[in-house]
């Protein structure tokens, strides 16, 4: 037995020095089926919600999604918009953390 000592570090050094490192692919995939689904579900509650104005703030997303409305078909496109913009963010989060991961080894 080394005694709680491996390669001449002790044990708790090695635990707390260790990085854990992301695949930006699966971060960005899970985040943009996430942001899809959310937009997705959404868009169709307040659809079936009803009311007057239907979801006027929810509505403001057409002036960047083009396409977009609070309707049912516009949660589809909704949802491809919200895919796609999450996966770019899920991306760029991962591989941002992996070079400053990268920087503190």
């Amino acid at each position: 037995m080394s005694g709680g000592k491996e390669a001449g570090r002790p044990a708790d050094e090695k635990l707390f020095s260790g990085v854990l490192w992301l695949n930006a692919k699966v971060f960005g995939l899970t985040l943009g089926i996430v942001c899809g689904l959310v937009l997705f579900l959404a868009t169709n509650w307040l659809v079936l919600k009803g009311g007057e104005p239907v979801g006027p703030h929810l509505s403001l997303l057409s002036q960047y999604f083009i396409g977009y409305r609070v309707s049912f078909a516009g949660s589809f496109i909704g949802f491809l918009y919200g895919f796609a913009c999450g996966t770019l963010v899920g991306s760029f989060i991962g591989w941002f953390y992996n070079k400053i991961a990268a920087l503190r080894r």
